[in-house]
């Protein structure tokens, strides 16, 4: 799926540090944790608390954030969609890795099992 350069642009300039409350309160509203949270972004990530931190305080843009992210090699297998969007129809890269971490954090609220958010069967 074809997203527009405009879409993309405003996708790798968005800062991580203004997305992640949403997370968190979408997460939690649904009676899931932090903790879960941070569990989830990490599988995706290979990012731990620390690293989390700083780049919340850095204000990293997604661009960086996902540049910065060693991706987990069964991130292809998140598919779905998640913001009107196919996650796993998407072509531009730094926009798909941005819908996984979208479509993982839906999961979560959504109250899937954390093995199936992790692809683990």
């Amino acid at each position: 799926m074809k997203t527009t350069p405009e879409h993309d642009e405003r996708m790798a300039k968005m800062t991580f540090a203004s997305v992640y409350p949403h997370y968190v309160t979408k997460v939690e509203k649904k009676g899931r944790t932090k903790d879960e949270l941070h569990e989830v972004i990490a599988w995706l990530t290979g990012f731990d608390e620390n690293r989390l931190k700083t780049l919340i305080d850095e204000k990293a843009t997604f661009e960086s954030f996902f540049e910065q992210a060693k991706l987990n090699p069964n991130a292809q297998l998140i598919k779905g969609a998640i913001c009107g969007y196919r996650v796993e129809d998407i072509e531009t890269p730094l926009t798909r890795q941005v819908r996984y971490l979208d479509k993982l954090v839906d999961e979560l609220a959504k109250g899937k099992k954390m093995e199936k958010i992790l692809r683990k069967e």
